[in-house]
């Protein structure tokens, strides 16, 4: 099932590539963005569940979807591309094992542990 599921990413990560090859902005942009997500760890600063809280917020697909969604009915490319970075940037993480947050720890993802 864990190969199932890495895959699945895998296809959603490359559905992320293809959006975005769609939009009005150079290639080097989505090297560039892709790891912009991974900023929300800062959270973790203050403590496990604040950290856990904001790194979720950023890492949710349906967030992803809703900002991309939101640019495309107003016509918003900068928020289609956000869109678009945060869902591939969610799913890289997943295909790498790395899951939500639970609130206890950072290496306790609703994948299971990270590092086993």
């Amino acid at each position: 099932m864990n190969t199932m599921l890495k895959l699945e990413e895998v296809a959603q990560f490359a559905l992320s590539i293809v959006l975005f090859s769609q939009l009005p902005f150079a290639w080097w942009w989505f090297p560039v963005l892709i790891l912009a997500p991974d900023v929300s760890m800062i959270g973790y600063l203050a403590n496990a569940k604040a950290g856990a809280y904001v790194y979720n917020l950023a890492h949710h697909k349906g967030i992803a979807i809703m900002v991309g969604v939101i640019g495309l009915l107003t016509a918003q490319s900068s928020l289609i591309l956000a869109g678009v970075i945060l869902f591939g940037h969610a799913s890289m993480d997943r295909m790498l094992g790395y899951g939500l947050k639970y609130p206890d720890s950072f290496k306790h993802t609703h994948l299971g542990m990270i590092g086993k």
